[in-house]
């Protein structure tokens, strides 16, 4: 069978497309719409850390003492799953103790400037979002 030059950009097309249950990018957007993710990439990025706003290298405890809630084990997970995906660079020096320095790639950046924009989105909108569940959750 012959593949035209139509059909082959079909199937580029649909290569990537995360409403198929066997796209590898929809295992992507699950966890790049990880919360711990989301504050970890925020926080790299320089993003309610009181700095200049600008990408930033942190040590492991920095990220934990700034993302309240998150567990040790949940940290780490997420940090080697982001290093795995190339969204971060995990640097080690070899110090008394020894210094461990997480960064944001190119890549990394990129998405950062969307998770900044969706913490903002979620932070101005949180008053009328919690009215809409209170009158939700008063509902017979």
């Amino acid at each position: 069978m012959t593949t035209t030059a139509a059909d082959k950009r079909e199937q580029d097309k649909n290569a990537y497309n995360a409403f198929l249950a066997v796209c590898p990018s929809r295992q992507l957007l699950d966890r790049i719409a990880n919360k711990w993710v989301a504050l970890i990439l925020c926080a790299l990025g320089g993003d309610g850390t009181g700095g200049t706003g600008e990408p930033t290298s942190m040590r492991y405890s920095e990220l934990s003492r700034l993302i309240a809630g998150v567990s040790q084990k949940m940290l780490t997970q997420t940090l080697r799953s982001l290093e795995r995906d190339g969204l971060i660079t995990r640097t080690v020096t070899p110090t008394v103790p020894v210094t461990v320095d997480y960064a944001l790639t190119d890549l990394g950046l990129s998405l950062h400037h969307t998770t900044r924009q969706l913490r903002a989105w979620a932070q101005e909108h949180m008053d009328a979002v919690q009215t809409h569940r209170d009158i939700y959750d008063t509902q017979d």
